[in-house]
């Protein structure tokens, strides 16, 4: 289904979605989000009518390399310059192209809060809770934010490249254990 499409007329109503030559996608401010995802799935010449998958990726903050006159490197981090990401791909069943890709980034690492996209495209709903739980992005006007993999007492988020795994997890009580001591009972 790699069929391009013009794209120009949605650079033209959405001049704030960047495309990003390396990536080959748009970055699209979370203000304009929900807006962008209906304009590209209702405009009769676009039609992205399928959301095949939301992702998120993890940026920590930059690292700056200098050499000093000895020739030594050494490195220094440029703080609050990390972010996170929920990237998109959409695809038009109905007029056969795609895939776009659009990429929505957060303010910093902390508080990180994107618009959901569930309304628009009712694919994402999983995967944005994917996401939440993963790597801590709160979506904003999802209609049932709650981890999907992790259990509810876990206080992290383990896909960041900040996290520290810990020595040792707390227990987890789960039906197999109930299965674990019948079994036992079953073989006295």
């Amino acid at each position: 289904m790699e069929k391009p499409v013009d794209l120009s007329r949605f650079q033209q109503k959405f001049p704030k979605a960047v495309f990003d030559e390396p990536t080959k996608s748009f970055v699209v401010p979370p203000e304009q989000l929900v807006d962008v995802m209906k304009f590209l799935r209702d405009d009769s010449e676009y039609r992205f009518d399928y959301c095949s998958n939301v992702a998120g990726v993890d940026y920590l903050d930059k690292v700056e390399k200098t050499k000093d006159v000895a020739g030594n490197e050494t490195s220094k981090t440029i703080p609050n310059t990390g972010y996170l990401e929920a990237v998109y791909h959409l695809y038009s069943v109905e007029k056969k192209h795609g895939p776009v890709a659009l990429r929505c980034q957060t303010k910093g690492r902390t508080n990180v809060v994107l618009p959901s996209i569930t309304p628009v495209f009712r694919s994402a709903e999983f995967q944005e809770r994917e996401i939440f739980d993963l790597y801590g992005i709160r979506f904003e006007g999802h209609p049932d934010l709650r981890r999907i993999l992790m259990w509810d007492e876990f206080k992290d988020f383990p896909m960041r490249k900040d996290y520290v795994e810990p020595d040792d997890f707390e227990w987890e009580p789960t039906p197999h254990d109930d299965v674990l001591e019948r079994a036992k009972e079953h073989n006295r």
